[in-house]
């Protein structure tokens, strides 16, 4: 792959098995130059996030980002490549694939429709997208709790003070266009599978034919002493991190929770507030995730960024002056300064207004699907935070992967199985964080790993490390290593096992693709 000037920009110029392809040089999602990229089975794979393009149409084939790249036309005269490409294209370097529009559109509030979408985070807009590429021409209806239209929720703990207006993943005008109804502020509390209708909050009635439930989670909360006191938050809207982010500067902020959300965001205020502490019940940050030595390597990387750890306890009480947060009190009896407290200890499936309802769910309350995202009822689906599913190239093993990219492949699928194509879920989990300015990329399913094997310099920040279980890799993170994680989820989408014995070597020559 070769990244080349034309005119009025660049292409990416692929040659695969003799044929050459020009297509746009920079994914859609966020950007990333596709030269440095993965080139297999016929398609790119984005170096950042994962995201995968056909190399022979442009098209998007996996997640996450919603657009696909412009396809340039290529020609072969006296063994010179020309290409053929215009100004528009060259300039935009993101295509959005051409769609069906709504033949009978609502006038107001109709009664009824033919596919209702509960959730319009990534599941819910990607099945709502897919039915309209398709060309399913009917109505769909998408509503959110939410007061925006749908938007990038992963920045929401990666970069606070950012607008609602700048997270939306499309403009108003789409919607409209190609005749998505969004109901903001819409609350369902009822379902009613037998006569295919949902109540709203509002008293609101709405009748389907094709349903998709993909309410997400809720984040918990903390149940200690003090819990009522004011400046304590959880981050779930746009508006929940742009009042922490003001409510912080200069501030003394305690974030509860060494999970990926408060990293994030203990990151991000380092430079805004006075003093930002963690408070976390494990020894280290992420070590379930991605085990002790890597979670002590990023644990000093924020101490070295001042942010001070409070490691193997949990609040007892806040403490609050006229009503608002002063102090946090450990169970190791150690007093925190706190004007603002960030809790980011998890979440729970927002399936509460299921539990009457006929829909299956699990102990934990999540919604269990099959490989086609079908729920025990038929014509009912269910996509993203509050499912589980069948782990394909984990052999079928259920699981939940509250991640964003698996979102998107959740909602493409639903809506592909509505319109009867029998598809099913074959992606593999991808998912980055930021902190610092350094990402840390990783694919796969590492729960229950036994092992962790480390190439590179773990204090440099310059590594990639391997999980496996047995003799078998089942999940890989990197910083400062690209574009290895891509490379590994090509090979586990391949269907190919990673075996420990060639990891633990150092020599990396069984990742080589195919392409040039």
């Amino acid at each position: 792959m070769r990244e080349v000037e034309l005119g009025w920009g660049k292409v990416l110029l692929v040659k695969d098995n003799g044929e050459f392809h020009a297509l746009g040089h920079k994914c859609p999602h966020y950007g990333a130059p596709l030269v440095k990229g993965v080139l297999s089975r016929g398609r790119v794979r984005c170096p950042w996030h994962g995201a995968c393009f056909n190399i022979s149409t442009g098209d998007l084939e996996d997640f996450p980002g919603l657009d696909s790249l412009h396809k340039f036309q290529v020609k072969i005269e006296k063994e010179k490549v020309y290409v053929r490409a215009s100004k528009q294209a060259l300039q935009l370097q993101r295509r959005t694939k051409v769609m069906a529009k709504c033949i009978s559109p609502s006038a107001g509030y109709s009664s009824s429709t033919n596919v209702l979408i509960v959730g319009a985070g990534a599941a819910g807009l990607v099945c709502a997208e897919t039915l309209r590429q398709e060309g399913f021409s009917d109505r769909i209806v998408l509503c959110t709790l939410d007061r925006h239209l749908p938007y990038d929720r992963p920045k929401l703990s990666k970069s606070l003070d950012t607008q609602p207006e700048q997270l939306a993943l499309r403009p108003k005008e789409f919607f409209r266009a190609y005749g998505i109804e969004v109901l903001t502020e819409a609350q369902v509390v009822t379902l009613d599978v037998r006569n295919k209708k949902v109540v709203f909050k509002d008293g609101f009635k709405l009748e389907y034919s094709k349903l998709l439930l993909a309410p997400g989670s809720s984040p918990k909360t903390l149940s200690c002493k003090g819990k009522e006191v004011e400046n304590v938050f959880t981050i779930r809207t746009p508006e929940d991190a742009n009042r922490v982010v003001r409510l912080a500067r200069g501030r003394n902020v305690v974030v509860v929770g060494a999970g990926f959300l408060g990293m994030e965001v203990a990151a991000y205020l380092t430079e805004k507030a006075h003093s930002v502490s963690v408070v976390e019940l494990e020894e280290t940050p992420f070590r379930r995730f991605l085990g002790e030595r890597v979670g002590r390597a990023l644990m000093k990387m924020f101490e070295n960024n001042r942010v001070k750890f409070y490691m193997q306890t949990e609040v007892s009480e806040l403490r609050g002056q006229e009503g608002k947060l002063k102090e946090v009190v450990l169970k190791s009896s150690k007093v925190v300064r706190a004007d603002v407290c960030v809790v980011g200890i998890g979440a729970v499936p927002a399936t509460g207004f299921l539990r009457q309802s006929g829909i299956g769910l699990d102990s934990r309350g999540f919604i269990p699907v099959n490989k086609m995202m079908q729920t025990n009822v038929p014509g009912v689906f269910a996509a993203g935070d509050a499912v589980t599913f069948p782990l394909a190239w984990r052999n079928n093993r259920k699981v939940n992967i509250p991640h964003w990219q698996m979102a998107h492949a959740q909602g493409r699928v639903a809506a592909q199985n509505m319109l009867a194509q029998e598809a099913e879920m074959t992606t593999v989990p991808y998912l980055w964080t930021a902190m610092f300015g350094k990402s840390l990329r990783y694919a796969g399913y590492g729960e229950g790993f036994d092992d962790v094997i480390i190439q590179g310099d773990l204090e440099e920040l310059k590594f990639v490390a391997f999980y496996t279980k047995g003799d078998e890799v089942i999940a890989v993170a990197s910083m400062n290593y690209d574009p290895i994680v891509s490379k590994v989820a090509e090979v586990l989408a391949s269907g190919r096992a990673i075996r420990k014995r060639e990891v633990e070597t150092g020599d990396m020559s069984w990742l080589t693709g195919k392409g040039s």
